[in-house]
């Protein structure tokens, strides 16, 4: 399985692509967690999930960014209410494996949601132009 998902990760993903990990990234030690990193295409940008424990508790545990004027926040968990929701911000999560699709502009970005590929900016925007508003975007 580890064989087939860095496949798939390298398919997609060039090397000086950016790649955020919304958490969970593996159950494995951080020894091995290293030599899957290695195997990976891209910079990754790890946050903090619930079986991270490879991390030692470092890292973060949410990311705010902007990219093509899209306000953006990452955290291994779904939120209610996050940082820019009421600006329609956007908010890509991972944990609930596919089985929780947020409200608004969320979405679970998780590679098990995408045929165990990682998403591309381009594919959750064009999914996040067709999804609500944010229910509590200022009028």
């Amino acid at each position: 399985m580890d064989d087939e998902i860095i496949k798939r990760h390298n398919v997609v993903v060039g090397p000086e692509d950016i790649v955020v990990h919304a958490g969970d990234f593996t159950l494995k030690s951080e020894r091995e967690a290293l030599n899957y990193i290695r195997r990976l295409n891209g910079k990754p940008i790890f946050l903090k999930g619930s079986h991270d424990k490879w991390m030692n508790n470092q890292g973060e545990d949410i990311l705010q960014l902007k990219i093509e004027g899209n306000f953006i926040v990452i955290c291994h968990y779904c939120m209610s209410i996050w940082p820019g929701s009421h600006y329609n911000a956007w908010q890509l999560f991972g944990h609930s494996h596919g089985k929780h699709n947020g409200k608004g502009k969320q979405m679970d970005i998780g590679v098990d949601t995408h045929n165990f590929y990682p998403y591309s900016f381009e594919e959750i925007k064009e999914i996040m132009d067709f999804k609500d508003d944010n229910f509590n975007k200022l009028k």
